[in-house]
């Protein structure tokens, strides 16, 4: 495993690269949750997935290793990075897995930059907000699809251990926050138009409503949707049994 940094757009952005590449097998690059790390986000799946191909695993924008800026935090500008990374690599396409707000990133990058993307798996997230359950859109705290308090421990000790300025750790949480909520750029029309073969996963006790994981895969040609059962957002890449034959079925 190498974890060097790229330049991209003002970012010293830190990645993580697993495995070997195969000249029969695209790069998948795995884009992890808001408010989390690669370790948080895919800790549980990441070694299978890199045993036989390369895995190119960033931290997003303040996230983990690489230092927030004044720039805003969007999904617009956090695809961009990703694909600056990719040219900094001299990757042309790879597979891009992404969750949560990693997922909304995987979609700006198919939607905008189809010729990056070779397949798709969009996890627990959604193309409208009003795809959002509204106990999660106006938090009830006491609702179990939310983290756990043992959950939001474990993103507070991990940035605190990684983060370049771990003081900056709730000021860094209301900036998620508002990216998470804000309007998304895509229509019915974008998802229609998309070009990479697509996975759609999710729990059913998700963020997410299963409806609307249903109504992202008759828009987007041939997409697969997958509904992990008694699964919760924080739960869905936490289940390898079930979780990897999927993805190995799908990514060859």
């Amino acid at each position: 495993m190498t974890m060097p940094y790229a330049k991209v757009n003002g970012l010293e952005m830190y990645y993580e690269i697993h495995g070997a590449a195969h000249a029969d097998r695209r790069p998948l690059v795995l884009l992890h949750g808001g408010v989390t790390t690669i370790g948080l986000s895919f800790g549980a799946v990441l070694p299978a997935l890199s045993a036989d191909r390369q895995v190119i695993a960033p931290e997003l924008q303040g996230h983990g290793h690489t230092a927030d800026t004044d720039r805003d935090l969007t999904v617009p500008h956090l695809a961009s990075d990703v694909v600056a990374l990719l040219d900094e690599l001299g990757i042309p396409q790879a597979d891009v897995l992404g969750y949560s707000l990693g997922g909304l990133t995987a979609l700006e990058m198919a939607v905008r930059h189809p010729d990056r993307v070779g397949r798709l798996v969009f996890v627990s997230a959604q193309y409208t907000q009003d795809g959002v359950r509204e106990e999660i859109r106006t938090p009830d705290f006491s609702s179990p699809l939310l983290p756990t308090q043992a959950d939001f421990q474990d993103m507070a000790d991990a940035y605190a251990a990684v983060a370049p300025h771990p003081e900056h750790f709730q000021d860094f949480l209301g900036k998620v926050s508002a990216a998470a909520q804000a309007p998304l750029p895509w229509t019915a029309d974008d998802l229609r138009g998309l070009t990479a073969p697509t996975l759609l996963l999710l729990g059913d006790r998700d963020f997410v409503h299963v409806e609307h994981a249903a109504e992202m895969q008759r828009l987007i040609p041939d997409a697969r949707l997958a509904v992990l059962p008694d699964t919760t957002h924080m739960t869905v890449l936490r289940r390898p049994p079930v979780v990897l034959p999927l993805l190995e079925d799908f990514l060859t």
